[in-house]
């Protein structure tokens, strides 16, 4: 965010680490998902990460209802951004009826005289915040957020099966007005995204130096990169968000509506790939100009964000040159995940690890902590549940020997614990009152397997970086506890 490095800012961080350093412990020591490793340094960056997050739940008696922190402290609000970053994070930890009504409230205040639009942010009033909002004609908004609540909420629907968020009427029509009028009112075609003008839906008068106007459509999430046309990032975002559509239309059983809208979000990986990529350099532009020129800020990281990468070299080119340099605690943030994501375990922990350190500039900040539980919980413990199969996987990533376990984790209206003993054994426990399948998930070519002991099927895939995979499917009633173990 704009001011998120002001001398009063800083001040209240420090004033809140010291204040939470020791009540951020006591309740992540409570009732809820829990995490446990031989490695002590995760399992403690996880039960820091838990009492931060947690201590930034709202009141549900507040009259916006359930909500929690999710913008630059202290507003007690809550942005499109932030949100659609920190829902999976929220959802680990219980927060489901705050991802719920955020999302519903973003996904309402979309209007036609906001050229579809939303609110950027809301605050625990139940207005849209003053520091971002004056009037439908005067506001502060980052085109890329549209697309970041589509995707945020398929991927809670994956998690919870919840169809509200794909069925809801209120959803259906942001997911309408999303995918063909914002697109439209802000010329966002995929052949438009160089040619686009500067500020499309300008008020009248146009006052540059009111960021309420020059920043109305800002297309991207760079907020320091004057002159901005577009940026690399919500590129990406157009992709994955009509993705994300075809996949809900595809639910659905609208299967040519589906393939119409994947066709479409290929257009615009396909901009991305032949327009984005700087040969001399072996990296991508991440903005281009009012000036007709293309340059490099920071960006690189929504490329991993929205999954709009397929070369593998050029994957491979970018993470290492996002693992090269530091950025601001916000991307940061997003990191631990994705490097886990495309294989990258040991610089994942890393982040972790500096993300939760106490002498890292602003830990604090919201997205932060919620990172930090969905990269412990997605990433390393490898638990991806997708409601469209009723399976949960789980695959434990890490280089090391050791053990780790999630307990009370809530996910396809049940809940489980995962343990892994070690690289080659997994326990889950079907804590939960409803069924599930569960893929336990092994790197590696192993030949033989054991359920309880009883020799099992073992099937075999790649991962997205060419490992291989052995893998096993078991039917988890409630109540049922199975140890899985494969052998070379």
């Amino acid at each position: 965010m704009r001011d998120m490095i002001s001398f009063v800012y800083r001040k209240l961080c420090l004033v809140l680490m010291l204040w939470t350093s020791s009540l951020s412990i006591s309740l992540a020591q409570e009732a809820g998902v829990s995490f446990t490793s031989s490695d002590k340094k995760i399992e403690q960056a996880f039960i820091w990460a838990k009492g931060m997050a947690l201590h930034y739940k709202g009141n549900a008696a507040d009259p916006v209802g359930p909500w929690y922190e999710s913008a630059l402290p202290p507003r007690d609000a809550f942005c499109m951004r932030d949100v659609s970053h920190q829902s999976i994070g929220g959802e680990i930890l219980g927060l489901g009826k705050e991802n719920r009504n955020m999302f519903t409230l973003f996904t309402s205040n979309i209007s036609a005289s906001k050229n579809w639009c939303s609110y950027w942010e809301m605050n625990k009033s139940g207005k849209p915040a003053p520091d971002d909002y004056r009037n439908d004609k005067e506001f502060w908004y980052n085109l890329p957020a549209n697309f970041d609540v589509l995707c945020a909420t398929w991927k809670l629907y994956l998690w919870t099966g919840d169809k509200y968020y794909i069925n809801d009427p209120v959803f259906v029509r942001f997911q309408e007005k999303t995918v063909k009028d914002y697109i439209d009112s802000w010329e966002l075609d995929a052949n438009s995204l160089l040619k686009r003008p500067a500020h499309p839906n300008a008020p009248v008068p146009f006052k540059e130096e009111d960021s309420f106007h020059r920043c109305r459509g800002l297309p991207s999430y760079s907020e320091g990169v004057p002159n901005l046309k577009t940026g690399i990032d919500l590129v990406a975002a157009l992709y994955q968000g009509l993705l994300t559509y075809s996949a809900i239309l595809k639910e659905k059983g609208s299967e040519k509506e589906a393939a119409l809208y994947a066709q479409k979000a290929e257009r615009y990986r396909q901009h991305l790939e032949a327009d984005w990529w700087d040969k001399k350099e072996a990296r991508y532009y991440t903005y281009y100009s009012n000036d007709h020129q293309f340059g490099k800020e920071e960006g690189e990281t929504f490329l991993l964000w929205f999954d709009a990468l397929k070369d593998n070299e050029r994957i491979k080119q970018t993470i290492a040159h996002i693992a090269s340099k530091n950025w601001n605690v916000e991307n940061t943030s997003y990191l631990p995940y994705q490097f886990y994501r495309n294989g990258y375990w040991d610089k994942a922990r890393d982040y972790i690890l500096y993300l939760s350190d106490p002498s890292t500039p602003r830990r604090e900040y919201p997205e932060v902590s919620y990172g930090v539980i969905e990269a412990i919980v997605q990433g390393l413990m490898g638990v991806i549940p997708d409601v469209r199969t009723g399976i949960v996987s789980t695959i434990y990533k890490t280089n090391g020997t050791g053990d780790a376990t999630v307990k009370q984790l809530p996910l396809l209206h049940t809940m489980i614990d995962i343990a892994h003993t070690n690289t080659h054994q997994s326990t889950l426990h079907n804590t939960g009152k409803n069924p599930l399948k569960w893929k336990a998930m092994f790197y590696g070519r192993h030949k033989i397997a054991y359920a309880n002991g009883k020799p099992i099927t073992v099937k075999k895939e790649v991962d997205a970086q060419g490992k291989e995979i052995s893998f096993v499917e078991i039917t988890m009633q409630p109540g049922k506890v199975v140890s899985v173990k494969v052998q070379d």
